[in-house]
């Protein structure tokens, strides 16, 4: 099964292809992406052309396309998600829809993980995920010191990542949270952990696909 994945939950633009031999062509954003004002409008589609030239695939051969739904940033979602519509439904393929702070958690080795995306207004998006995958809790928007009450009942300390774990270190690490080094791909929410998730995920029509904000956003289209 050959799968295109694409992320713009965070600042950053990601992009992959899975090719049904195993093969990875990933498009991986740099760390310090996350801090840097997003440009997916003029990023993501040459990131998807060079990863599909490098697997030497046309959108023929792909099975779907999976994309991040959030949460996440709601101008950055609106772009890749309708940017995942617009290629599924120009070439007759279904969406897989994947939840970007479970691929986020895909990167971490831990017991239990702590994936955190800024979600501006002093808050961060956040779940709780065991070492298997599953969703303990979550999604969720709140302040990281209310994030820290939630975990400190846990008997494990869990491993944060995500540019929520970068901008509230001091608050995470002061209630007894590890966070990964700065700096760490780990932070990135990669394409490639989208692609894998998405193989479990059934395929839907491109205009079923929704993103998942969570909360209200900050901006409303007119």
């Amino acid at each position: 099964m050959s799968l295109l994945g694409i992320d713009t939950s965070t600042a950053a633009s990601a992009a992959c292809v899975l090719r049904s031999d195993g093969a990875i062509f990933e498009i991986e954003p740099e760390p310090a992406e996350l801090t840097a004002r997003p440009a997916h409008a003029r990023q993501l589609l040459p990131a998807v052309a060079t990863a599909m030239e490098r697997a030497e695939l046309d959108y023929g051969d792909l099975e779907a396309i999976a994309v991040g739904v959030g949460p996440g940033t709601f101008t950055g979602l609106r772009i890749g998600i309708a940017t995942a519509r617009g290629l599924a439904s120009a070439n007759g393929l279904l969406l897989r829809p994947v939840s970007s702070l479970a691929a986020l958690a895909e990167g971490l080795d831990a017991e239990l993980k702590l994936p955190l995306i800024d979600a501006r207004r002093g808050e961060v998006f956040a779940a709780l995920y065991g070492a298997g995958g599953e969703r303990l809790w979550g999604p969720l928007a709140e302040p990281a010191e209310r994030v820290a009450q939630r975990v400190r009942q846990a008997a494990v300390s869990p491993l944060a990542a995500g540019d929520g774990s970068v901008r509230f270190r001091g608050v995470l690490e002061a209630s007894g949270i590890r966070v990964v080094p700065g700096g760490s791909r780990s932070h990135v929410v990669r394409s490639l952990h989208v692609c894998r998730l998405a193989a479990g995920v059934p395929g839907q029509p491109p205009q079923a696909v929704l993103p998942d904000y969570v909360r209200a956003p900050d901006a409303k289209p007119q």
